[in-house]
């Protein structure tokens, strides 16, 4: 059986309250141990997910247990108020909520969000995050806490008249970044203003997902409209993507059951 220091068994508990939402626990063991409030966990993780705080760990993602208690912004305020955090651990513990598909489907993602923000976390960036993995809810509520919106996140959100400013501006990889996240939600109406900017209908992202093209992305959303878009504005067909190998077809043959209309469409041209 493995041993753990002192320091080892304190996080695991605080991590055991934190899964339970027992906010008593929670706060009698950080009154006892503030440190644990601010120290990072040496872990064997690496990625985005390296040496974690306490804190990040509301935010369920990476996914540890698969769920959050009803109660986790009260968790995450225990937290908070246990000692000062850095701006760093803040915006970071942020981008993981607004990022997390646990916190969406168990309801508390907005809370946590807001929990945050009040604690001084940082919102600039946390609608296009939000927005990667499909959270409109939350990259809405984000820009209603002040964070600015991007010409990707304005164009998702649908506010038109926003996104026609921000076009005025946009550096050619921000016109990218917003072409390939459009793709990526099956946003056709997105994704066919961008192409009326001229954007390059088979550009990628140096910034999100480069692996792929936007016709790729586009497929793996499964709207077939988005999909004709960019193929009726000439987006190759035959790019093979660098992580699996695969060109649109093949990402829409591999996805099998709901991707049907996608591969018979691309396979007739």
């Amino acid at each position: 059986m493995p041993t753990y220091s002192p320091a080892e068994d304190r996080f695991a508990a605080a991590l055991a309250a934190i899964d339970a939402g027992d906010v008593a626990t929670l706060e009698k063991l950080l009154r006892e141990n503030p440190s644990l409030a601010t120290e990072r966990r040496d872990s064997p993780a690496d990625g985005f997910f390296a040496r974690p705080y306490l804190l990040w760990f509301v935010a369920e993602d990476p996914v540890r247990t698969g769920k959050l208690p009803p109660n986790i912004a009260d968790v995450a305020k225990v937290i908070l108020r246990a000692a000062p955090h850095s701006q760093e651990e803040l915006d970071y513990a942020l981008m993981l909520v607004a990022w997390s598909g646990v916190a969406s489907d168990c309801g508390v993602q907005i809370s946590l969000l807001d929990a945050l923000i009040d604690a001084g976390a940082n919102p600039d960036g946390g609608p296009n995050n939000a927005l990667v993995n499909g959270h409109v809810a939350a990259a809405a509520h984000l820009v209603e806490r002040g964070a600015p919106l991007t010409l990707a996140s304005a164009l998702c959100l649908r506010r038109w008249d926003e996104a026609d400013r921000l076009a005025e501006h946009a550096t050619p990889a921000q016109q990218r970044f917003a072409l390939t996240l459009n793709a990526l939600r099956g946003n056709a109406e997105g994704v066919r203003r961008l192409l009326a900017l001229g954007v390059d209908p088979s550009a990628v992202s140096e910034e999100l997902y480069s692996h792929a093209t936007p016709l790729h992305h586009a497929v793996w959303s499964k709207s077939i409209e988005t999909v004709k878009v960019l193929v009726e504005a000439g987006a190759r067909l035959d790019v093979v993507d660098t992580a699996h190998g695969g060109t649109p077809w093949g990402w829409a043959d591999y996805g099998g059951k709901g991707y049907e209309e996608i591969a018979s469409y691309l396979s007739s041209l």
